[in-house]
Formats: structure tokens, C-alpha cells, sequence
């Protein structure tokens, strides 16, 4: 049942399977096609935090994330400004367009990248999926993305240990969640050393560079696993500042953010982040 379940999610957003729905949009000259309601449901969130986030996320990444050596082919030097500028041309949500169940570019270059949302986005399916069969305590987990409901069988909400950085007080914390989807993200896990840089994954889609802010990794708990996704996205490309204001303004969502101090670690919580961490 849930083996079936993800076999169909990856049929639909995989960007690994050539015969995916996601794959075959991005062929060159490509410019609409019929989709299922999998890619529906996540390009329709996928334009809600795009605005939020005024143009953060955007899903049209994919060829910058490639320039930049995060694609099948691994690069030797940075691209040039003349070669950023031509592949932000086609860069930009406003060139996709949802009609119905049909998906539009208005140029046939775009190539979308759903890895940013659709782990997300599949935990919550799974999650439907349990209620549809009369389960309403679970945790779900795929690839560290989590959404939980109800409570474990001692009636004791579910736990989820998050590690705080070196120096911090304790090395970890404890979160107890219910009816609540938790996500983390980092610059660690797809990162390069390049001319004594670090480049990280996270691409700005507006000047096509990556992300060189000072943050570390986000915690994002929100309603939806999906959410949480994304969010955390816009989180790795914001200040610790910004991001903790940006969390602030929006019910339901909390963010805790490890930032670097010159050669320390510190650490931005959200107002309401607190009460779900155990005492």
C-alpha cells in the first residue's frame, strides 16, 4: 500500500526516471502537458510560497542548480556573469502556468525541480493515506521530513531530537509534536569546496548565484509536512533575522535557525518555537 503509493509519487516528480510526468515537462520544446493531481497539488503550494517568499522559491531553478554543479555533470570553473544572465532569461514562475490540469511554460528552455517540496509533499500523502484506514496516531517519516498526529500509545506526544550546535546549552533538544509536521535543512549535505569557497545548493533564482548568508541549517515545524518543505527553503536563503521575522508574521509556522558568528555557532528561535520543545 505505501510501497504502491510512493511508486506512483515517483512516477509522477522524480527527476531520476526519465519517464517520470516531471522528466518528460522538461524535454527541450516541450511547453504543456497533462498532469496528475500529485504535480498539481505541489506546483499550486509551489506558487503560494513563491509569492510569500517574493520569488525565494521558485521551482524553475533547475538550470542554475545545474550551472552551478549540483546536475548530472560536475563543473571546473564558476560560470560567468553573460552565461548566468542567459539562463535566468528562462528562469521565473511567472513563465509557468497551471490551466486546469495542464501545465504551461511560456518558454519551452524552463525545467522545473520539485526536489525542494515533493518530500514534503509525499509524507503528507502517506499521512492521508493512514487516516483513510482509521489510523489517527502516527509519525511519519521519509528522508527526515515528519508529520505526526495524535499521540503515542503512553498518550505522550511524539518526540523528535534535533542537535544543537557545539557550545550550545545540552546537544540537543527535544521536540513533542502532534498534529504537527517538522522538517530540517543545512548547507552540509549538498556543498562543494571550490577557490576557497563554499558553494551550496541553495541558488538564489534571482541573481543566479548561490545562497552566502551565514545560516547553517533550519529546524521548520508548520501544519503540513509539505510546508514545512518548503518553508525551509526560503529559511536557508534568509538572515537569521529575516527569517525568524518572516516566521513571526505567519500562524502556524516556527523556525529554528543555527547561524555562524565569525567561528561560533549561534542560535534564532521563533517566538512560539519554545513550547514544543520538552522540559
Amino acid at each position: 500500500m505505501i510501497d504502491s503509493t510512493l511508486h506512483v509519487i515517483d512516477e509522477s516528480m522524480s527527476l531520476y526516471k526519465k519517464s517520470s510526468l516531471i522528466s518528460r515537462f522538461n524535454e527541450p520544446g516541450k511547453c504543456s502537458m497533462a498532469i496528475d493531481s500529485h504535480i498539481k497539488n505541489v506546483i499550486q503550494q509551489s506558487f503560494t510560497v513563491n509569492k510569500e517568499s517574493k520569488g525565494i522559491f521558485d521551482i524553475t531553478v533547475k538550470p542554475l542548480v545545474a550551472l552551478w554543479g549540483f546536475g548530472a555533470a560536475h563543473i571546473t570553473t564558476f560560470p560567468k556573469q553573460a552565461t548566468l544572465d542567459s539562463v535566468l532569461a528562462f528562469v521565473g514562475m511567472d513563465k509557468l502556468a497551471l490551466r486546469g490540469s495542464t501545465l504551461c511554460k511560456s518558454d519551452p528552455r524552463v525545467a522545473i525541480d520539485l526536489d525542494g517540496i515533493a518530500q514534503g509533499y509525499s509524507v503528507d500523502v502517506l499521512a492521508d493515506l493512514l487516516e483513510k484506514h482509521g489510523i489517527r496516531n502516527y509519525l511519519v517519516e521519509l528522508g527526515g521530513e515528519i508529520k505526526t498526529k495524535g499521540a503515542k500509545a503512553n498518550k505522550v506526544p511524539f518526540e523528535v531530537a534535533i542537535e544543537r550546535p557545539t557550545g550550545a546549552e545540552g546537544s540537543r533538544f527535544v521536540l513533542q509534536l502532534s498534529n504537527r509536521a517538522v522538517t530540517t535543512s543545512g548547507n552540509y549535505r549538498k556543498a562543494y569546496n571550490y577557490a576557497g569557497k563554499r558553494i551550496h545548493h541553495h541558488i538564489n533564482p534571482i541573481d543566479g548565484y548561490p545562497s552566502q548568508n551565514n545560516v547553517a541549517s533550519v529546524t521548520v515545524i508548520a501544519k503540513t509536512a509539505m510546508e514545512a518543505d518548503a518553508y525551509d527553503n526560503v529559511f536557508m536563503a534568509l538572515s537569521a533575522t529575516e527569517g525568524v521575522t518572516f516566521a513571526n508574521r505567519r500562524k502556524g509556522m516556527e523556525v529554528y535557525i543555527i547561524y555562524t558568528e565569525g567561528n561560533t555557532y549561534k542560535e534564532a528561535f521563533s517566538k512560539g518555537f519554545s513550547r514544543y520543545i520538552k522540559n
